[in-house]
């Protein structure tokens, strides 16, 4: 299924501010080097991360899949003046290259890198969470906001991308073992009582949750 209206999305492009200069430099290449580029957030994403992040002016941010550190980066641009984004990369290629926008963008001392597995990494990090984003494998996506939302603050804000997974979740028969996990993901948050949600159509699917 072809989900996202690249003539849409180049429209809004348009009309949105554009990235700063490291931002695009990760961008063009993650997009020419790397064989998974279609995981980038993508430049409109990316700023609308960075807006929200600018709006709720977090403390302390998670990030649960750093890929390139393309999303950090716009998340970062939120951050209270002594805050900290934390993100964690299973992959250490992935992560040395993150790490290496961080310190052109002279953030290293507000992003912080974790290589491994999330849900051991998650339990140690003592941190009241302001803002959560989660885009790793999606099946784990149920146990990262389990593991999460008992350390997000009140009124704090999860966000999870791909909640459409390339439409896939659309589909009459879903099938597939990412595209099932993401609709069970969806169905947990939406039945949870102790948080409220909007899911949005921006690229494949971003959903908003905001703890009660």
């Amino acid at each position: 299924m072809e989900w996202i209206n690249h003539i849409a999305e180049d429209y809004a492009q348009q009309f949105s501010s554009p990235l700063d200069e490291i931002l695009q430099e990760l961008e063009t290449d993650t997009r020419a080097q790397h064989p998974q580029a279609h995981m980038l957030s993508g430049s409109l994403q990316g700023q609308l991360l960075q807006m929200i992040s600018q709006l709720v002016q977090p403390k302390y941010i998670l990030e649960i899949g750093t890929f390139t550190g393309f999303s950090a980066l716009c998340l970062a641009k939120g951050l209270q003046e002594e805050g900290q984004l934390h993100t964690i990369e299973i992959r250490s290629e992935d992560a040395r290259k993150a790490q290496f926008y961080f310190e052109k963008a002279g953030l290293q001392n507000k992003i912080k890198m974790h290589v491994g597995d999330a849900r051991s990494i998650i339990p140690e990090l003592d941190f009241k969470w302001d803002m959560v984003f989660i885009d790793a494998d999606k099946t784990g996506y149920i146990d990262y906001y389990e593991l999460t939302l008992p350390r997000l603050k009140q009124g704090g804000l999860i966000i999870a991308d791909n909640v459409l997974f390339h439409g896939q979740v659309l589909e009459s028969s879903i099938s597939g073992k990412s595209a099932k996990a993401i609709h069970a993901f969806n169905e947990h948050v939406s039945a949870d009582l102790r948080s409220s949600q909007v899911m949005l159509t921006v690229r494949d699917g971003l959903l908003f949750i905001k703890k009660l």
